[in-house]
């Protein structure tokens, strides 16, 4: 048995290093947790569910960017703007596993659009997400920034996509979709699963309360929106005005 063992522990590196942590331990225990939230129409609420485009799925999802990317994107944004005004007046500093040595050229909901455009997760996903990444800051006391929002999207999208839907890419493909490579997102993974506990189980009353928050910021930015396309007319107005006064 002693001359197999190198063979056997380089087959086990082999299979941690394509299924990342997660899947190895998920198949290491022989456990079957997938789709655990119980997602639906009656635990959620019908209109949030369709007000936020979670009902999407398969085909027409990866066509169609659910509703609740917007407010989540504008979420993140919110708090990275505002984290990083805090820290740039009180001088803290951050350096983590997910903290690049530059921002990515991509803004938040350009990640996010990509991510769900190429990994083919249920817009659910996006949600959980969102809870896993308060937990990681919650428990690490790290503040999100334009430096680490993107690395930990990635990980917790593709954490949320393995915990509850029924099919899910591997830890190579999600890392092409986050460009980076499948060893620091192996890497990514690991942290962040022991940072949280491995506390993945959202209650249904955990997601109905984002749920619900994703809606509010969904009604604040459409909000936002309409001013900013009433100013831009009424600009328009003034200097029409003025065009003719001169004239």
């Amino acid at each position: 048995m002693e001359k197999f063992g190198p063979f056997w522990i380089s087959c086990w590196n082999m299979m941690w290093v394509s299924l990342g942590l997660f899947d190895f331990l998920i198949f290491c225990s022989g456990l079957n947790i997938m789709g655990s939230l119980g997602l639906d129409n009656e635990n959620v609420g019908t209109d949030v569910y369709f007000s936020l485009g979670l009902k999407q799925s398969g085909k027409v999802a990866t066509k169609i960017p659910p509703r609740v990317l917007s407010p989540l994107s504008s979420l993140l944004e919110r708090s990275v703007q505002s984290n990083e005004m805090h820290m740039e007046a009180t001088e803290i500093k951050e350096v983590t596993i997910f903290h690049g040595l530059r921002a990515p050229p991509l803004s938040i909901r350009q990640y996010i659009d990509r991510i769900f455009k190429y990994s083919g997760c249920s817009p659910s996903c996006f949600v959980v997400a969102k809870i896993y990444v308060d937990r990681y800051l919650q428990s690490t006391q790290v503040h999100l920034t334009s430096f680490n929002v993107h690395r930990l999207l990635i990980t917790s999208v593709m954490l949320a996509a393995k915990f509850i839907d029924d099919a899910f890419f591997n830890n190579a493909y999600y890392a092409k979709v986050g460009g980076v490579s499948t060893a620091e997102l192996n890497r990514l993974e690991m942290k962040f699963l022991f940072s949280i506990d491995f506390r993945l189980q959202v209650s249904i009353d955990t997601f109905k309360k984002y749920c619900s928050q994703l809606e509010k910021e969904a009604a604040v930015h459409q909000i936002e929106r309409s001013i900013q396309a009433c100013g831009i007319k009424e600009d328009e107005i003034v200097i029409a005005s003025s065009q003719h006064m001169v004239t």
